[in-house]
């Protein structure tokens, strides 16, 4: 039986913290900013966390 792949895509988007969880990036946070409060961007700015829901589907991903 051959070693699972990680996904290349998932592997540059996610990371693993110290306990376990998953880190994220937030969307729109690329372009057409101008309309865009400074508060959201700067909230925008900040690492967030894979939903629990999510979680199993992004640990296969990176064939954890």
């Amino acid at each position: 039986m051959p070693k699972m792949k990680t996904n290349s895509s998932a592997k540059k988007r996610f990371s693993i913290t110290g306990t376990g969880k998953i880190k994220r990036k937030h969307a729109y946070k690329r372009h057409i900013l101008t309309k865009k409060a400074k508060d959201r961007k700067r909230a925008l700015t900040q690492d967030g966390l894979v939903c629990k829901a999510d979680t199993p589907n992004v640990k296969f991903m990176l064939a954890i």
